[in-house]
């Protein structure tokens, strides 16, 4: 099998390069390490890339921009995948209002140039899209809520129990620019599903994380977060007294996700994907964990003002991707990735 995975230098990306090599794929990797552009040097994934071709044995790269629409039509004419996993993006919700135009390039027609080379070229194919919960704007912040002691919570069911479900609305609330890009694309990657009939498949991710993630300030909450406490940096929490909810799912958890769907394909499907309440933290629980593992204090800041359709509460109702998929189960808890990813930090602080 010939996969091709775009951002393959990222967290996701390089994760399923990884994964897939292991088994035997042949792996092709797109990835210009925009995320540098868009984050200055410490978002810089070209040491991911350089990992990546040490420690496998099928993997090619390719340093090709996805808004490269011939270039784009030019590997799907050369190569013959047999599974698309597109990752790449403008990942953060800040940056996008700074850059709505390249925003909008990367995240939505980025992805239609990969949906119309693989209609084009390989229609067979099994194209797996990794989406967002942004997607569904601010509209979860309209939910009853619960204020506890160290997070908030939803106050009704069924929300309380499994979290937000594929039937949250999608329109008349505030996204985000980067969330209203990655609508256009989740919607185009339904479409090519449920028109053109193509084996599309829209993941609606949580805070996907893990010890390769290179978090910044404005993407990769808990990556940062950990960066901040091990390297003693201030860290800024902006509203809701620290309290906000965000679920984590390692990035493997993820990649053997797309690869159920990859075997048994729902064409047009969207899945919200997540670590579930179990893995849920907020911002202040998020902080006790990692100061306890890596025996230091954070100097923090709470400030009054959130950040613009930022959620309060957010974790995935998984049901509609387990019942779908029972094989697929997360393995890993929040703790276990927790202690990954401090002690990655660690080894890179000391290196």
């Amino acid at each position: 099998m010939q996969v091709l995975v775009t951002g393959s230098s990222g967290l996701i990306g390089s994760e399923a390069v990884r994964y897939l090599d292991a088994k035997g794929y042949d792996v092709v990797g797109v990835d210009n390490n925009m995320r540098r552009d868009f984050f200055g040097p410490t978002g810089d994934t070209v040491w991911n890339r350089d990992l990546l071709l040490k420690e496998t044995k099928r993997f090619r790269h390719l340093a090709l921009d996805i808004r490269d629409k011939d270039g784009i039509f030019d590997l799907f004419r050369r190569e013959s995948f047999d599974w698309i996993l597109h990752c790449a993006a403008q990942p953060s919700h800040d940056r996008a209002a700074a850059i709505p135009i390249l925003d909008f390039e990367v995240n939505a027609l980025g992805t239609l140039h990969l949906l119309e080379a693989t209609r084009l070229n390989r229609p067979n194919a099994v194209f797996t899209h990794m989406s967002t919960n942004k997607v569904y704007g601010d509209a979860p912040n309209e939910l009853t809520m619960l204020e506890l002691e160290s997070r908030y919570d939803y106050a009704d069911e069924p929300y309380r129990t499994h979290g937000i479900a594929e039937d949250m609305r999608i329109d008349n609330s505030l996204h985000s620019v980067f969330g209203a890009s990655k609508l256009a694309a989740d919607v185009m990657v339904q479409e090519y599903g449920k028109y053109y009939g193509l084996k599309t498949g829209a993941f609606r991710g949580g805070c996907l994380t893990g010890p390769r993630h290179s978090g910044v300030e404005l993407h990769g909450f808990l990556s940062y977060l950990v960066k901040c406490v091990v390297q003693g940096m201030p860290y800024t929490i902006y509203g809701y007294k620290g309290k906000q909810v965000r679920d984590n799912i390692h990035s493997e958890d993820v990649i053997r996700a797309l690869e159920c769907f990859a075997e048994k394909p729902h064409p047009g499907e969207v899945y919200n994907i997540g670590g579930g309440k179990n893995n849920s933290l907020s911002m202040l629980e998020a902080i006790a964990k990692i100061e306890s593992l890596a025996g230091r204090k954070l100097d923090y800041t709470v400030v009054d003002a959130p950040r613009r359709g930022d959620h309060i509460c957010y974790f995935s109702d998984l049901r509609k991707l387990q019942s779908h998929f029972p094989e697929w189960k997360i393995k890993h808890t929040t703790d276990a990735m927790l202690v990954e990813m401090v002690d990655m930090e660690r080894a890179r602080s000391a290196s």
